[in-house]
């Protein structure tokens, strides 16, 4: 039996609605990530194959930190901690500990799945924490629900974040018309580590809705302007199609917006706009910026989402 590098396939599906055509979904057990989603049949992540493996963080699950951490260093409860340097050309500590995790099915029923992980303490890391995560397909797209409760006698740092990368069905992102409601970049020095915000400057303020061209993203966003039901919004459209990842505003208060342009070739660069809400920035384990800290016994719960709308068949 041949086992493909992401694990066991869960796939869900939804039948069309009032919001839309149907859609697909299929959710690996290497990261709890998502490998693939359409909506009529038509692609709105730009996902992976089967006998590949996650490249550039597609799809994948960001626990308990997005983003970066300088020198893998951070001081948590008087304790000194080094994490292994998974960014080694920046010396860096990237995106947590649970993306290539072998995660657990906990339900499994046609239009939804439910998957947990534990995480343990390991280099860098002394907290136990049960994640559990709900992927719900629906007739436009797809709903994500995160529960992170410390089921440990220790305090946690914790912050969320995933890496979704969007299409519309485009050859390059050079294509797509942006739409980011954010009025703050966060300023970073040569290692992507923050040091500063700045009102959004020209080149990268997609308020008004903007061909991306030439402009080359890889951005931190936050000061996100909410829709009236609370949730910002980040869209990208081409022709009559349009892609877009929503979030709770309270919860993930900052996104960064990726082209893809330090992708390899082979990696299928800027192909897709990577799109990442993030409840916290890069470094904020060493920061302590919108970090939040699980005491035992507490809860974190987080929800995001993908929907697509435009020309997609019935």
């Amino acid at each position: 039996m041949t086992i493909p590098p992401s694990g066991e396939q869960w796939t869900i599906s939804a039948p069309a609605d009032e919001r839309g055509p149907g859609a697909v979904a299929i959710i690996t057990q290497v990261g709890g990530g998502i490998r693939v989603l359409k909506v009529g049949g038509e692609p709105v992540l730009h996902g992976y194959p089967l006998q590949s493996k996650a490249d550039g963080g597609r799809g994948q699950l960001l626990m308990p930190w997005p983003n970066r951490i300088r020198d893998g260093k951070y001081t948590f409860d008087g304790v000194d901690q080094q994490l292994a340097l998974t960014e080694p050309s920046r010396g860096n500590a990237s995106h947590g500990l649970v993306r290539w995790a072998l995660w657990t099915l906990e339900e499994l029923a046609d239009t939804s799945v439910t998957l947990s992980y534990l995480l343990l303490p390991q280099q860098g890391w002394d907290a136990c924490l049960r994640i559990k995560v709900r992927y719900t397909v629906i007739g436009n797209g797809l709903e994500v629900a995160t529960k992170v409760t410390n089921v440990g006698t220790a305090k946690a740092p914790f912050a969320y974040g995933a890496h979704p990368y969007l299409t519309t069905g485009e050859t390059t992102v050079d294509e797509v018309t942006l739409t980011v409601p954010a009025g703050r970049t966060i300023d970073v020095d040569d290692r992507l580590i923050p040091i500063g915000t700045s009102a959004v400057a020209e080149d990268a303020d997609f308020r008004a809705a903007r061909r991306i061209g030439s402009t080359v993203l890889d951005t931190a966003f936050t000061d996100l302007e909410p829709g009236d039901d609370g949730r910002w919004r980040v869209s990208i459209e081409r022709d009559d199609r349009r892609t877009t990842i929503w979030a709770d505003a309270g919860t993930f208060s900052y996104l960064q917006v990726f082209t893809g342009d330090s992708l390899s070739p082979e990696r299928k660069r800027r192909s897709g706009v990577a799109v990442e809400p993030m409840s916290a920035p890069a470094n904020a384990f060493a920061s302590g910026e919108s970090l939040t800290v699980l005491q035992p016994g507490d809860v974190w719960s987080g929800t995001w989402g993908i929907s697509a709308s435009g020309r997609m068949p019935a």
